[in-house]
């Protein structure tokens, strides 16, 4: 059976699913929803966080990735569809993150508002010229995969300034919905957009100390393309070859990329609190350089458990920029209040 009809089978699995999840519902719940507000349902961790943030009590946003979880191998589950097909709104990064989503609103029958979060944003080619068929060839997932980011990296909320226009598009896209407040959607958007841009004020008054030939980086995967730039960050390598943190790296690449730390001088070898961090201990132990990991791991493609610094987006950016910043050497200046500090 080829690739494409077992998702086939799959995602028509998950509609009869879906379909008898919905049946049980309605003989528990006669005429409809448990919920009478407005429901909102969210893709990644980070646009979860920013819909909520967006629409405080004007809705009840449910994301369906959970903190930890990558969005490239998302599978979800027959509830987490019926949840989708009741939804008023749905918000997904876009940029092709969610190589999966068509298929889940196609199995859910979802027909309410579609809100793109990276809508106007220029996306950026990866740091490396990568293998996509390398990368398709480590998921098992043919053509396909090698199509799901052709035109360009999706991890557009890492740096501050392109979360802010995702923050714009998700509170237009929530204006539009039935039920919203509209009035109270403006205001939360202009509230949290204020802290946003404290954020990439602190992080770019810091990294400002350190000389630009100094800011040297080497993470998990290439998640950090947007916030690199932003910062005039130099991306040494990635212990994984791709965007792409389901793809695995070959050993002449791990070679390659100890050599490279060795000669560019590298200090720290950042692993990334979704991804397992063996690759990036074993890398880092070779080239004779520390390795970021644990709770000093970096907050990548998903957002921390509760509890954790991670927990929100906000939260998140801080204490990537926090650690990275120590690694070159640099105390970081206390944080703006309005972000907690």
């Amino acid at each position: 059976m080829s690739s494409a009809s077992i998702r086939r089978t799959h995602w028509s699995a998950l509609a009869l699913g879906a379909a008898s999840v919905t049946l049980l519902a309605g003989c528990a719940t006669p005429g409809g929803s448990e919920s009478d507000g407005v429901q909102v349902v969210a893709t990644t961790t980070q646009v979860a966080d920013f819909a909520r943030e967006v629409a405080g009590e004007s809705a009840e946003v449910t994301g369906l990735l959970q903190p930890g979880q990558s969005a490239h191998s998302f599978d979800p589950s027959a509830a987490q569809l019926l949840a989708l097909g009741e939804a008023d709104a749905l918000v997904v990064n876009g940029a092709g993150l969610e190589s999966w989503i068509d298929d889940a609103v196609d199995a859910s029958g979802f027909d309410g508002v579609l809100i793109d979060a990276s809508t106007g944003i220029e996306l950026e080619a990866t740091e490396d010229d990568h293998d996509h068929d390398h990368d398709a060839e480590a998921d098992g997932d043919g053509d396909d995969h090698a199509d799901d980011h052709a035109d360009g990296n999706p991890h557009v909320w890492t740096d501050p300034v392109l979360a802010e226009r995702m923050v714009a598009n998700i509170a237009e896209g929530l204006a539009d919905v039935p039920g919203i407040d509209a009035d109270a959607v403006a205001a939360n958007a202009d509230e949290y957009t204020a802290r946003l841009d404290a954020l990439d004020a602190w992080i770019d008054e810091n990294v400002a100390t350190v000389p630009v030939e100094e800011r040297l980086l080497v993470t998990n995967h290439d998640a950090f393309t947007y916030f690199l730039h932003a910062y005039d960050i130099t991306f040494v390598g990635s212990v994984i070859p791709s965007f792409d943190d389901n793809a695995e790296p070959s050993a002449a690449e791990i070679d390659e990329l100890v050599e490279r730390i060795v000669a560019t001088g590298v200090q720290a070898v950042f692993s990334e609190a979704s991804i397992s961090p063996k690759a990036a201990e074993t890398i880092a132990d070779e080239a004779g350089v520390a390795v970021y990991s644990g709770e000093d791991a970096l907050y990548g493609d998903s957002l921390g458990q509760p509890g954790t610094e991670g927990e929100t987006y906000l939260g998140s950016q801080l204490h990537n920029a926090r650690l990275i910043l120590e690694s070159w050497g640099v105390t970081p200046s206390p944080s703006p209040s309005v972000l907690g500090g």
